[in-house]
């Protein structure tokens, strides 16, 4: 298997050996199947890719993966016949979660269905990611990314993750919230161990590390409904209309910001240094230019969430391929994000690629993550510190990836800051 970084031009006949599990993440491990997704986009759009329960918690035997973007487009997009909250939109689980136990995840923004979707994602929205609140925290953030890279070259060494790439999302998401900024490392650690289980680095139990974040929240939510302030969770859970989300609504969408606010645009930093350390072309142009269409192409290129799933509520016909209700998709982002049919030169890593209709904030529809924004903000605001403060930053090993079936995430990357 190769990284995102490999071309695969030359590419055998069928690279797909019957039966492989691409939700394995042994596989994953060893980096995104980028000759394997090219074969199956251009020969098996729609792959059906088995699982065992004991890999996946799922009984019916498998899967179907969607490879192309114009069908993980399609389903993304659709206004009904798919559920991302019928078996959640995740694509593996322990072996050993039961249907009860994966069914709580219906709780979570991404695994919920209109009408609630549409309440909770409204509330949130307006409540948190309005352009008018990204804005209002930008300075602050710039101040942040030239702080965190000044104390990484004081280092003169060390793992970029835990650096530079996990620290701004961090401290966004206790700006943007509230949270005491002391605590965002209680939320890196649980956000990690909920991501982990398939990685044996990592002594973890998921279910523990969602507890005490579910716990967190509820306490803020409770003490900010008692002495109302003047910020954002007060106006998520203490005013007296429909606009504001009930306690446990609160606690399981801080359990999401938690992860999704933080491990995804982290494993995109972290992507994106890799990918200018082996492009140094693209990195001159970067520190000299600064294109606007930087981060867009990091998103593209890392696609942290390899995919998500939907579940067919009817019979439905994907790509020619007959889907029975009740089966799920997988949207393949991480292939359909290469897709020669829509992206020029594909696997060139182009910081300059216009337009770039990227799926790695989601296929659009009702899903697409509502945090875009901010993600491209502080993506923008950390590579804009390290080319001014870190421009001679080189790499000293090929970064470690997490054991992961369906996240292309990094756990370790050694550089020297220069």
């Amino acid at each position: 298997m190769t990284d995102t970084v490999s071309n695969p031009t030359d590419v055998p006949r069928c690279p797909v050996a019957h039966g492989t599990d691409f939700t394995d993440p042994d596989l994953i491990q060893g980096g995104v199947p980028m000759p394997e997704f090219a074969w199956l986009r251009q020969n098996r759009p729609l792959y059906w890719n088995p699982q065992t329960k004991e890999d996946s918690s799922f009984e019916d035997g498998g899967i179907w993966l969607a490879t192309r973007w114009e069908d993980v487009k399609e389903i993304s997009s659709a206004r009904e016949g798919w559920s991302s909250e019928e078996n959640t939109a995740i694509v593996k689980f322990e072996g050993h979660l039961g249907k009860d136990e994966r069914d709580i995840q219906r709780n979570m923004l991404i695994n919920m269905d209109d009408p609630h979707h549409s309440k909770v994602r409204g509330i949130v929205a307006r409540g948190v990611f309005t352009p008018r609140g990204v804005a209002k925290i930008e300075d602050s953030l710039r101040e942040r990314a030239i702080r965190i890279v000044t104390e990484a070259k004081a280092k003169g060494q060390g793992n970029f993750v835990d650096d530079v790439a996990c620290e701004l999302p961090l401290q966004a998401l206790a700006d943007l919230m509230g949270f005491p900024q002391e605590d965002r490392r209680k939320i890196f650690d649980w956000s990690n161990q909920m991501m982990a289980y398939d990685d044996p680095d990592f002594d973890v139990d998921p279910a523990v590390a969602a507890a005490e974040i579910l716990g967190y929240a509820a306490t803020i939510g409770e003490e900010r409904r008692a002495n109302p302030a003047d910020d954002i969770i007060t106006k998520l859970v203490a005013a007296s209309s429909d606009e504001t989300l009930s306690s446990e609504e609160f606690a399981w969408f801080i359990l999401v910001l938690a992860v999704a606010g933080n491990e995804t645009t982290r494993n995109a930093i972290s992507h994106g240094m890799h990918a200018f350390m082996q492009n140094p072309d693209q990195w001159e142009l970067y520190k000299a230019e600064r294109p606007a269409t930087t981060a867009d192409e990091i998103v593209r290129w890392a696609t942290p969430v390899v995919m998500f799933q939907r579940t067919a509520l009817a019979d439905a016909v994907v790509g020619g391929q007959e889907i029975k209700a009740g089966q799920r998709v997988g949207l393949v982002y991480s292939s359909a994000n290469f897709d020669e049919t829509v992206f020029e030169d594909p696997h060139r890593f182009d910081i300059t690629r216009d337009p770039n209709p990227h799926v790695g904030f989601g296929g659009g529809g009702a899903h697409y993550c509502v945090g875009a924004n901010l993600a491209k903000v502080e993506i923008n605001l950390m590579f804009n510190a390290i080319a001014d403060h870190l421009p001679d930053i080189t790499q000293l090993a090929e970064p470690s990836r997490l054991r992961s079936g369906w996240l292309n995430a990094l756990k370790g990357y050694e550089v020297s800051y220069g």
